[in-house]
């Protein structure tokens, strides 16, 4: 698999923003360059997330990796990555939504559940580019009916969480999506291990390649601004397979690698 992405921005004073657009987990290859008005800029590595400091000018990143056939599956949940899953945050309000997720998908549990609220995520919202924006939450999707894949992970998860089924965001290359965008899916964890599933059903499961894990977008957001004040101008991304894509029914287990 080949992965990257192009991210181009005006950049008004000195700037700190930390970028994380590096796929997770072993790369065949990879090459990250920072450039502010054509010239290198110091990148400082925070694992697999990126630091940047950068003056006034056009701020370009970019990003391209190889990823191997083979990729390892995530660890099984420790205990403490299944607290983390079930507790509420700040888009996936799991206690508010506590009444709505028992009436509905309470007698269920582990897989059951999760593919019971897929399929009702799926079914009740509609994508609709520009219907929703960076502060808006699952409850919030939940009434609107409507989102982007940020907001039917949200949804997807805070439910789960809801009914007791530990669930986290994964942000991910995903090769077949389209438009091409970076893309937000949800893990659960049950039955020994971590399982991702896609609500908006746009992406096979079985090509998607991991960027970053966390409890919802504010954890895995490709460009947080630390500092200053950036125009985003242009955004370019790229995830192709070497074969043909993995068929998907969207109802069994799959792992996300990384």
């Amino acid at each position: 698999m080949r992965v990257g992405c192009t991210l181009t921005y005006d950049v008004d004073g000195p700037a700190e923003v930390a970028f994380q657009v590096a796929a997770a987990g072993p790369v065949t290859s990879e090459l990250l360059t920072v450039t502010l008005d054509g010239a290198g800029v110091p990148v400082t590595g925070l694992d697999r997330a990126h630091l940047v400091h950068a003056g006034s000018g056009r701020l370009v990143v970019a990003y391209t990796a190889e990823l191997p056939d083979r990729r390892d599956a995530a660890p099984p949940p420790s205990e403490l990555d299944r607290l983390v899953a079930l507790r509420p945050s700040r888009y996936c309000p799991s206690d508010r939504l506590a009444g709505y997720a028992t009436d509905r998908f309470g007698a269920l549990s582990g897989a059951d559940a999760v593919r019971a609220i897929e399929a009702y995520v799926h079914g009740h919202l509609t994508y609709t580019p520009g219907s929703s924006g960076p502060t808006t939450d699952a409850a919030q999707t939940l009434l609107a009916g409507r989102g982007v894949c940020r907001d039917y992970a949200h949804l997807l998860a805070a439910l789960c969480r809801a009914v007791g089924v530990p669930a986290r965001v994964a942000a991910v290359y995903a090769p077949g999506l389209g438009p091409m965008d970076f893309h937000l899916v949800v893990e659960t964890a049950h039955d020994g291990g971590w399982w991702v599933w896609d609500a908006t059903r746009l992406a096979p499961r079985g090509a998607l390649a991991r960027i970053a894990t966390g409890r919802d977008a504010a954890d895995v957001a490709f460009a947080t601004v630390l500092s200053g004040r950036l125009e985003p101008r242009d955004q370019r991304i790229t995830a192709t397979t070497a074969g043909p894509l993995p068929a998907d029914d969207h109802t069994s287990l799959v792992a996300l690698a990384g």
